[in-house]
């Protein structure tokens, strides 16, 4: 047969199925000390949808970092180079069509839009986009999210590479602060039930992949984000939301979540670690 190449992953898809329960919803209320969502008719939040639709792998198919090994949906990247691979979480692009109602069944297509390998300052990257579709319980679609995937060689020597700092801008209208603890990072990996060991496995976390601690989820820092532009604009619905990693921050370490009008309806946001890096950048527009 054939070496396989990124290609041949571009246009596969899978479905998925589950029910917005209002109790994953509402453990990560209680986890980033929000009050619950209650009452009849009551709406997912923003970005909630990473709650649900687990991948559930058994424990023979995971990988060495926790993830559930390469090779089916998604690309075996290290197989194709002959090297260990580091993936990440590098951003997405969030359309909000209509409402998701707590407690009804939902579906969702994921597709492969693009594959492609890149060079960069710490070697070869991949950068896959996969883009899930989300349907209500009429065959509405309800949410369109494009999820950026990007894998990143590994150094023999097991070092992390880090970009180098960019300062945060400081131009910003509203700020707010947070520190995200090690139990918050278990809380929210057993919510999404990611199993990536940097979230919650120090010594993996430092040791194999260098990073200077636990790092903290980079969905879980979009949903402060969206949370914080939300609390700016009440009463208005979301239409589109935006993020991108841009550097890790790890726990234990304060953080400011910053924002700035673009227009009435359009807010840029962005995080600055505890240097004063900027970690993540994103774009929330309300109607």
């Amino acid at each position: 047969m054939a070496k396989p190449e990124l290609k041949d992953w571009v246009g596969g898809s899978e479905e998925a199925a589950d029910i917005l329960s209002p109790e994953k919803t509402n453990a990560l209320a209680a986890a980033l000390d929000q009050p619950a969502v209650t009452g009849d008719n009551a709406l997912l939040p923003p970005l909630r949808h990473w709650l649900y639709f687990w991948t559930v792998a058994p424990r023979r198919q995971l990988g060495r970092d926790g993830h559930p090994a390469l090779g089916g949906f998604l690309p075996d990247v290290g197989k194709l180079w002959g090297s260990q691979t580091r993936r990440m979480w590098a951003g997405s692009r969030i359309g909000f069509h209509r409402p998701l109602m707590l407690g009804m069944p939902v579906r969702r297509i994921s597709t492969v839009e693009s594959a492609v390998e890149k060079k960069g300052r710490s070697g070869r990257l991949v950068f896959v986009t996969v883009r899930h579709e989300i349907f209500d319980e009429t065959g509405a679609r309800a949410i369109t999210d494009r999820h950026d995937i990007v894998y990143r060689e590994e150094k023999l020597d097991g070092a992390g590479t880090l970009p180098p700092p960019e300062p945060a801008p400081a131009d910003h209208h509203w700020e707010d602060n947070f520190i995200a603890d090690p139990v918050l990072l278990f809380r929210y990996s057993a919510l999404t039930f990611n199993g990536h060991r940097i979230h919650y496995d120090r010594d993996y976390a430092m040791r194999t992949e260098g990073y200077g601690g636990l790092v903290v989820h980079g969905p879980l820092l979009a949903t402060l984000l969206v949370d914080f532009a939300a609390s700016l604009r009440p009463g208005q619905a979301l239409l589109d939301f935006s993020f991108r990693g841009r550097r890790p921050v790890l726990d234990g370490q304060p953080f400011l979540l910053r924002a700035k009008p673009l227009s009435d309806d359009t807010l840029s946001l962005w995080i600055a670690d505890a240097e004063g890096a900027l970690a993540m950048t994103a774009e929330a527009q309300f109607r």
